[in-house]
């Protein structure tokens, strides 16, 4: 089964800015799956439809069969979202940002106690649970961010830009945790301007240029052409 499934999807803005151009796009259940592309190529407004930020102007997008426009509620339950940008409330503990996101999923205060707890323990935050957001490091607040987007146990999970800003040991912290959520069996779109983050986590990787997917396949047919990845990515995206 597909976690993901975009069928022509097309994206056009007020002023007749067209961000996304028939996009076909399919993400397989379990995969961890690189989303590659120059800034401007359609990367954010892809996410931004799947998650029911935006709506297509043309197309479809599903989420384990679920349509995201016409079965929102059931499509957006499926997916967790951890942005690039640190949207959260920098006078809040993670503690109230997590009990924040499960009420939104609906989660009785019971149940939001539990999975708090849980993720608490996993991602390294209990002995940072009660600081204010804005007190913590760059690395802790992606494992914030992260733990949020974890919240209401997703089956799909997208992360936009997850260790920018973060040094290298705690990159490789957060590769571990991410590698783990997929062994367990959550599939994961990973939107990344490191190619080395993408090369050691990824399965599949697709790389997007001027609104459309101009190359994708296994991560090691990349590697099959002289200068791999890198190589690939820069011939595609240049101008």
């Amino acid at each position: 089964m597909n976690a993901l499934t975009i069928k022509n999807f097309s994206k056009e803005y007020r002023g007749g800015t067209k961000a996304v151009d028939e996009l076909n796009l399919e993400v397989k259940e379990g995969d961890f799956f690189g989303l590659l592309g120059p800034n401007g190529a359609g990367k954010s407004t892809t996410i931004h439809s799947i998650t029911g930020i935006v709506n297509p102007t043309g197309g479809s997008i599903e989420v384990f069969g679920k349509n995201v426009v016409s079965e929102y509620r059931e499509a957006r339950a499926l997916v967790g979202l951890s942005p690039q940008e640190f949207n959260a409330d920098i006078f809040a503990t993670p503690v109230q940002i997590l009990d924040w996101m499960g009420g939104y999923y609906g989660m009785s205060k019971k149940d939001r106690k539990e999975r708090i707890e849980v993720l608490l323990d996993q991602f390294n935050l209990r002995d940072h649970k009660k600081k204010m957001f804005r007190m913590l490091s760059g690395g802790l607040k992606r494992r914030v961010l992260l733990a949020r987007a974890m919240m209401n146990s997703p089956k799909l999970l997208i992360l936009d830009e997850p260790t920018a800003g973060v040094d290298v040991e705690l990159r490789r912290e957060l590769w571990q945790h991410l590698q783990d959520l997929n062994k367990e069996g959550v599939t994961i779109i990973l939107t990344s301007h490191y190619l080395e983050e993408v090369e050691k986590l990824c399965k599949t990787i697709a790389i997007i240029s001027d609104g459309k997917v101009a190359k994708q396949g296994d991560k090691h047919d990349f590697f099959k052409e002289p200068g791999g990845l890198e190589s690939a990515y820069l011939e595609i995206t240049k101008k």
